[in-house]
């Protein structure tokens, strides 16, 4: 059986160590690369095997049905379980990490401060599309001063 409590506070804290990475260590190229796969992949990775493990029957999950995602009836049972909350829960760190890891080398690569890009990686880590928006919003005024939008 599947500590489900251990599970959550894992990935929590592979997840915060990314984030701790990215805003405040140095932007070496071997940081951002160990960020993006050794956090944002084993997340996945955990991801993954939690979520084929749990729909084939390999990982029980006494306290939840099966998958629907066509009603909202059906994704509130998912999120029911310890399972679907954990897997949920590790499915929203991978996305918002790997979208910081873009938010980092695309604000570098644009020449924004790091202080610019703290409170933004912050709001990316807190609430991941509000923090992505943020950054569409001070993106493009940077990227319109390069003369190109890339």
């Amino acid at each position: 059986m599947i500590d489900w409590g251990f599970a959550f506070t894992a990935v929590s804290i592979l997840a915060a160590a990314g984030w701790i990475a990215l805003i405040l260590l140095p932007r070496w190229p071997a940081l951002l690369s160990g960020v993006l796969y050794l956090g944002v992949g084993l997340l996945c990775l955990i991801y993954a095997t939690g979520l084929i493990g749990v729909l084939t029957g390999v990982i029980p999950n006494p306290d939840g049905g099966g998958a629907d995602f066509t009603t909202i009836a059906g994704v509130r049972a998912i999120f029911a379980s310890d399972a679907g909350v954990v897997i949920g829960w590790t499915h929203y760190l991978a996305f918002d990490l790997f979208v910081g890891v873009w938010i980092v080398r695309d604000a570098d690569a644009k020449g924004l401060s790091r202080w610019v890009q703290a409170p933004i990686l912050l709001a990316t880590f807190i609430a991941g599309p509000l923090g992505l928006l943020v950054w569409l919003l001070v993106r493009e005024p940077a990227a319109r001063r390069q003369g190109r939008f890339r």
